[in-house]
């Protein structure tokens, strides 16, 4: 056992010193907390002995009787603390749902922008009934953070919900001293996908209605409509296939035959394009790969330019060095290869080279948005030109994403179209010529 000084913040706000005795310091820092007492400094004393122990001349002159051994093992205070925590915090991370990483980071964000420090904040969403897993998210993170654990490296730890990206924007937030408002940014993106998720399936539910429609149109088309067409054909005098419907009856056959086969090798496909995306050495690749797509590489590079740019400003806003910026900045990426740029970038800043001239030299930024940041170097400003930037590309990168939804469901409504028109025209013509051949008979 020991003894620890302590110095702890009532729940009126007061100042309160005094030592207790704990096994250890964890243990101290849980007596202070069933308290109520918010720790700000505790300290070890000094030991105390578990039992005195008598010199040799007073053994001697006062012999003391062995003491029977009872069989009952008193659990220390230490192990206790231990146990009780294992029980209050099983081990392993726990997943959330995206819902619950929202209401997470709102709910956190606004009691740090009011003024809360990060353990009583979240001490707050602790003792609140919350949905879900965020009560024990809360609390698991806060017990972290209070035995000194970083929050982003404590959001690592505590649930994989968060992701890579989300820990290195609170990493960038510590250190910039902005974590509430990095907080708030990354709650209005978390909810911009979930909005932009359920824009495309309700946006899916139509043309799925479609596919599937098709789908059933063609298979009837295959196994019953086309053989019976065949038949027709054979049996009628002089009779001969028209070019189309020729062309329907031997895909009907090849499907019909080999429809295992494909359907075994598309899914042998999927299976490898997926192992090979996923090896961490195609990686780079697969990243260039997705930013040379027709339109979604568009949403990717707007959301990085977005994400950049938003990022910069807060940090360089709050006193953080511009090259410590880039490379928080560049920590929070994503794609690998835009990543990879950025590497050159800090190197370029390092050297002692402008930021716009290293974003030129690095190709991977827009020449309106370098002459935006160039601006802002001019006027040494640099910080608002930033905001100004992210602002407007976060306007276009609303444009691209609703560009993407408005051509979905057109795409999908030509290609049905054009899949059932064909087999309907290739079936009518071949009707009428069946037709002609039997009044010509």
């Amino acid at each position: 056992m020991a003894v620890f000084n302590y110095k702890a913040l009532g729940t009126g706000g007061a100042v309160v010193t005094g030592e207790l005795t704990a096994g250890d310091r964890g243990e101290a820092l849980r007596q202070l907390d069933k308290k109520g007492l918010q720790p700000v400094k505790v300290a070890e004393a000094k030991v105390v002995a578990k039992e005195a122990k008598p010199d040799k001349v007073s053994r001697q002159r006062n012999p003391q009787p062995k003491a029977k051994p009872s069989g009952i093992v008193k659990p220390s205070a230490k192990a206790s603390a231990k146990d009780k925590d294992t029980k209050d915090h099983p081990e392993g991370p726990l997943k959330m749902k995206s819902k619950e990483v929202v209401y997470f980071t709102e709910e956190l964000s606004d009691m740090l922008a009011a003024g809360l420090q990060l353990e009583p904040a979240l001490r707050a969403m602790e003792d609140r009934e919350e949905e879900g897993n965020i009560k024990e998210i809360s609390q698991r993170i806060r017990n972290l953070v209070r035995d000194g654990t970083s929050f982003s490296n404590a959001l690592k730890r505590v649930s994989p919900s968060f992701g890579p990206l989300y820990c290195s924007l609170a990493a960038a937030g510590e250190a910039s001293g902005a974590l509430d408002t990095i907080l708030r940014r990354q709650a209005h993106y978390l909810k911009t996908l979930q909005e932009l998720r359920g824009r495309v399936t309700l946006a899916l539910i139509y043309p799925g209605f479609l596919v599937c429609a098709g789908i059933g149109v063609s298979v009837i088309f295959v196994t019953k409509l086309i053989p019976q067409l065949t038949g027709l054909l054979k049996g009628s005098p002089g009779s001969e296939m028209p070019i189309g419907v020729q062309v329907m009856i031997g895909a009907s056959d090849f499907i019909r035959q080999w429809w295992l086969v494909g359907l075994l090798l598309f899914i042998a496909v999927a299976i490898f394009f997926k192992a090979w995306k996923d090896a961490d050495q195609n990686k780079p690749a697969w990243d260039r790969i997705k930013l040379k797509l027709p339109l979604y590489g568009n949403v990717i590079r707007g959301r990085f330019y977005v994400q950049f740019l938003e990022t910069m400003a807060n940090l360089v806003a709050n006193g953080l060095p511009l090259l410590r910026s880039l490379e928080l900045t560049r920590d929070a990426a994503q794609n690998i290869h835009l990543k990879a740029s950025m590497d050159g970038m800090i190197e370029m800043v390092g050297d002692g080279r402008s930021l716009s001239s290293a974003m030129v030299r690095s190709e991977i930024f827009p020449p309106l948005l370098i002459d935006m940041v160039s601006v802002g170097e001019q006027t040494g400003k640099i910080d608002l030109a930033l905001r100004r930037a992210a602002e407007r590309y976060d306007k276009e990168l609303d444009a691209a994403l609703q560009k993407v939804m408005a051509m979905v469901m057109p795409a999908v409504l030509l290609l049905m179209a054009g899949l059932v028109g064909t087999m309907a025209y290739a079936m009518i013509t071949a009707i009428f010529q069946t037709i002609n051949n039997l009044g010509g008979a």
